[in-house]
């Protein structure tokens, strides 16, 4: 048999998954991370902690897999994006926390850049609107407020990294400091045009290129691990960002393809080919998971809270004792009795970008029950993905293609069959589940695969993806849009 070994890390637990190559879940073992929330609107992650859960479960994977490090012919990583680390290139420290993609400490930074008239050069360079979100003003933050970390930078003594670099760093015990275009894409200070970081845009935030990782395809052989951490020295094969690596694992490798992850928050993607276009309703445009040096792109809408909605219900409200619980409360009432809830916890994301926005629950009357509140929250998820896939369509349509045809999702929550039903008739359009769910590690493994011959093309690819089950639309289109009137608002009333 071949393996596949694929790295998972995000944003709530670090996970690991060997796949064999037919796609199919071997063994997995995940662990969680803590989230560290030092003031409001700032979230951080110990990076110690990151290597030493991820390095754990894969580890455990194995061990539960009855196969030894030998047995896999490569790993393949893929990561939550944008989140910020530095490290001192000789002790293998880190100089702080993880500054955590949802994190809005540098929204300052942000405002200085526009307000100095760089968004429109930003924008046409990167394909990212000027936003916290991203890695480079988070960088910024880091060597501005760390004692001693300009001067260190200058000196060429820290190294930048997203959490794939992170993770290549410590696996190759030093070896190997890089990064895959697709996480590169998300930091603001990569010229997704050129495949590489742009002088300009490291200029306007101050940042030496000496801190910078090398930019890879996300296909491509960059290195080994250490034979010490897992008993034999396994070549890393692909790298991938999240949202990029599951569009790669739903095989959206065409123009017009559109998957959405339903995670701590949503992230839809829509393959574009080879065509950098501009959206002109909110997304951003992003570099897709690359196999070769050929630029592929895709335009991307981000939520900030997705399932994290559910964590809320859980762990604020306690209307539940378990995650799973949710579905059964939702769905004692027949529908949310006008309740409308806003989960604007970090602000809003894609296609609305309110950094400002806090969370509302709108619609109560005497007879709304915690019920109605677990249903409109589940309900919020659908609602902003339905805003997003609107999004894109309009661009879609706009750039001389066809509308969105179905929608391809994945992500831990896509189990949830009322969420999907939902999902499906506010958009119109099926909604396809895959028999393999956990396609953001499928991506990540099917890239790895692709750079050690286990796969000869994505067409081989394309081929093993199959579906589970598709949700229908059964409502018709006017209370649909109803629906989604009601939503917007809703949204409207998040902002003072």
């Amino acid at each position: 048999m071949t393996y596949l070994l694929a790295l998972d890390q995000g944003t709530s637990s670090s996970r690991s998954i060997v796949f064999n190559a037919g796609g199919h879940i071997v063994a997995q073992a995940q662990q969680e991370l803590t989230q560290i929330y030092p003031q409001p609107g700032w979230v951080e992650h110990d990076p110690q902690e990151i290597w030493r859960t991820q390095l754990a479960t894969a580890r455990e994977a194995l061990l539960k897999a009855g196969i030894q490090a030998a047995d896999v012919r490569a790993i393949g990583i893929t990561n939550q994006r944008e989140t910020t680390l530095v490290w001192n290139r000789a002790t293998g420290l880190p100089i702080h926390h993880a500054i955590v993609w949802q994190d809005r400490r540098a929204e300052p930074t942000c405002a200085d850049l526009r307000e100095r008239g760089l968004a429109d050069m930003i924008q046409s360079k990167t394909g990212l609107l000027v936003d916290a979100y991203f890695s480079g003003t988070k960088l910024k933050w880091m060597l501005d407020q760390v004692p001693g970390a300009r001067q260190q930078a200058a000196n060429g003594e820290l190294a930048f990294g997203t959490v794939d670099s992170w993770l290549i760093w410590r696996l190759t015990e030093g070896a190997v400091h890089a990064t895959d275009v697709s996480n590169a894409s998300r930091t603001m200070l990569f010229n997704v045009h050129t495949n590489q970081w742009d002088a300009e845009l490291l200029q306007a935030l101050d940042i030496p290129a000496s801190l910078m990782p090398v930019v890879k395809p996300s296909s491509a052989l960059y290195g080994e691990v250490s034979p010490d951490l897992l008993g034999h020295a396994i070549p890393i094969g692909g790298v991938a960002g999240d949202q990029q690596s599951a569009l790669f694992g739903q095989a959206c490798f065409k123009a017009g393809m559109v998957k959405n992850t339903y995670g701590t928050g949503c992230f839809m993607l829509m393959h574009t080919g080879t065509k950098f276009q501009t959206s002109h309703n909110g997304l951003i445009t992003t570099s897709a998971a690359q196999a070769t040096a050929q630029t592929e792109f895709a335009m991307e809408g981000s939520v900030f809270v997705g399932g994290a909605v559910v964590q809320w219900l859980r762990d604020g409200l306690h209307a539940i004792s378990h995650s799973g619980e949710v579905q059964a409360l939702a769905q004692s009432v027949p529908d949310s009795g006008g309740v409308m809830v806003v989960p604007a916890f970090t602000g809003l994301g894609a296609p609305y970008w309110k950094p400002d926005a806090r969370g509302t629950i709108t619609g109560l009357t005497r007879g709304s029950t915690v019920a109605h509140i677990a249903r409109a929250a589940l309900e919020s998820i659908a609602y902003q993905s339905a805003a997003l896939l609107q999004a894109m369509s309009r661009d879609a349509v706009e750039a001389g293609g066809a509308a969105v045809a179905e929608l391809r999702v994945d992500g831990g929550a896509c189990i949830n069959d009322l969420l999907m039903q939902f999902q499906a008739d506010l958009l119109g359009i099926p909604v396809v589940r895959p028999a393999v769910t956990e396609t953001t590690a499928l991506g990540a493994a099917y890239l790895a695969g692709l750079a050690t011959g286990v796969y000869q093309s994505t067409d081989e690819l394309s081929a093993q993806w199959q579906s589970e089950r598709r949700f229908l639309p059964t409502l018709d289109t006017p209370r649909a849009q109803e629906l989604m009137a009601r939503w917007e608002h809703a949204v409207r009333q998040t902002v003072l």
